[in-house]
């Protein structure tokens, strides 16, 4: 009796392992995900609203539940969260590889962009409106990713109670732990409320990392984080700026702007940037598409000591957006193995829902706060951006055209 009870229990477990059936061609993944690189504008909230379409909705590379719960897994996570999913989406079409070239294609257009800022090469006195209708599409497609993750991931009371809290507590308390406690009370409120909501487990992801992989991952991780240190120094140093670099991006949860007050403390308060150079560069960086770490970038290629830049400053940029990254992409590596069997545990199940709430409540406020209010200023702000919402929402016009109009609208209305 007991062995036909686990005979039938067996199979479907087995079938529930679900890998793609055709790994993208890695030429087709790093246009993939260039095209993002190069018009995902809007930050980390945004970026996750692009890649939902992109990879839930148009190429179906993940299902909605699976997306919501790898976007949770990189909110717990340490480091950049949206390009930590690309990084993740990159190995799940393309292993190790993939995620490298994911990784690679997504930053280097913004990269690139500010140390050319850097060096001089970016600076223009007739971008203000093109750049403004760039923040108003950012508008739309946060908008449309709040409308269609609120459908999907808070269909309940419970739930949309949960998105509502979270996100009034991030207008309300904009701290650098506001958004870490809002995740964890979203799945200790998942873990009390939502446990009879929990779904039976579904199609699980094979993404095709070794556990003896992802432990070598976790132990550089430690390795690089308590050994870099002992090789730094008060001057910046090659070894220096990449020991300061990493343990800013080990440290930091949630990415974005969150970064902002690390970053300064590190190059800053040492003395190796000027504040009104790294206000410069913080500028800069909210004019381009793709993750705001890419910051490092240029911070890499301007620190200078007493005057005195490092040479070659281009090495040190290089280092530093290495250096920035990595932890995130070595917690990634560590984790993934692991990701299944955790998301098909009832408990974590009914966790996860409560995070995923949680999320959408974030996205909710960060709709308001900073994109709302730094984008629409008036009516015809207003106008521009809920034809954009439109044109995406109801008429399904391509993201890229869309960004495209609106920066034109910005240009020549503004």
């Amino acid at each position: 009796m007991s062995t036909s009870g686990t005979t039938t229990s067996t199979p479907p477990e087995r079938e529930s392992i679900v890998q793609p059936p055709d790994r993208t061609p890695l030429p087709a993944l790093f246009l993939v995900f260039l095209r993002l690189g190069l018009t995902s504008f809007g930050g980390p909230i945004a970026h996750l609203a692009y890649y939902r379409e992109a990879f839930v909705v148009k190429r179906r590379w993940l299902d909605e539940r699976g997306y919501a719960d790898l976007v949770a897994l990189c909110q717990f996570l340490p480091g950049p969260a949206s390009s930590q999913v690309s990084f993740a989406v990159g190995i799940l079409r393309g292993g190790l590889p993939g995620g490298l070239l994911a990784w690679l294609a997504f930053t280097g257009p913004s990269a690139l962009l500010l140390i050319a800022f850097a060096w001089g090469l970016a600076e223009s006195s007739q971008g203000a409106g093109w750049l403004h209708g760039l923040k108003l599409i950012a508008v739309a497609v946060v908008a449309q990713a709040v409308w269609g993750m609120a459908r999907n991931l808070c269909p309940d009371r419970e739930r949309a109670t949960i998105a509502g809290i979270a996100a009034v507590a991030l207008v309300l308390w904009q701290t650098n732990l506001t958004q870490i406690a809002i995740i964890v009370l979203g799945a200790a409120a998942g873990a009390l409320l939502l446990r009879d909501k929990a779904p039976t487990p579904g199609p699980a992801v094979l993404f095709p990392i070794g556990r003896r992989t992802a432990w070598t991952a976790l132990v550089l991780f430690v390795v690089l984080l308590v050994g870099l240190p002992l090789f730094g120094s008060a001057q910046p140093t090659l070894l220096s700026v990449a020991d300061a670099f990493y343990r800013t991006g080990a440290l930091v949860f949630g990415g974005g702007h969150v970064v902002l007050p690390l970053l300064q403390t590190e190059v800053v308060g040492p003395g190796w940037l000027t504040p009104d150079a790294f206000l410069a560069g913080y500028g800069a960086a909210q004019a381009v598409p793709g993750p705001l770490f890419t910051f490092a970038g240029y911070l890499g290629m301007v620190v200078a000591p007493n005057g005195a830049a490092l040479t070659p400053p281009l090495l040190t940029a290089l280092v530093a957006v290495v250096a920035i990254f990595l932890p995130g992409l070595l917690l990634v590596v560590g984790t993934l193995p692991f990701w299944n069997d955790l998301r098909n545990e009832p408990h974590a199940q009914a966790v996860l829902l409560g995070v995923n709430a949680a999320v959408v409540g974030l996205l909710g406020a960060a709709l308001y706060d900073p994109i709302w209010i730094s984008a629409v200023r008036g009516p015809l702000d207003f106008a521009i951006a809920l034809t954009a919402f439109l044109a995406l929402q109801v008429w399904k016009a391509p993201v890229w055209a869309v960004v495209g109009a609106a920066a034109l609208a910005g240009w020549v209305l503004l």
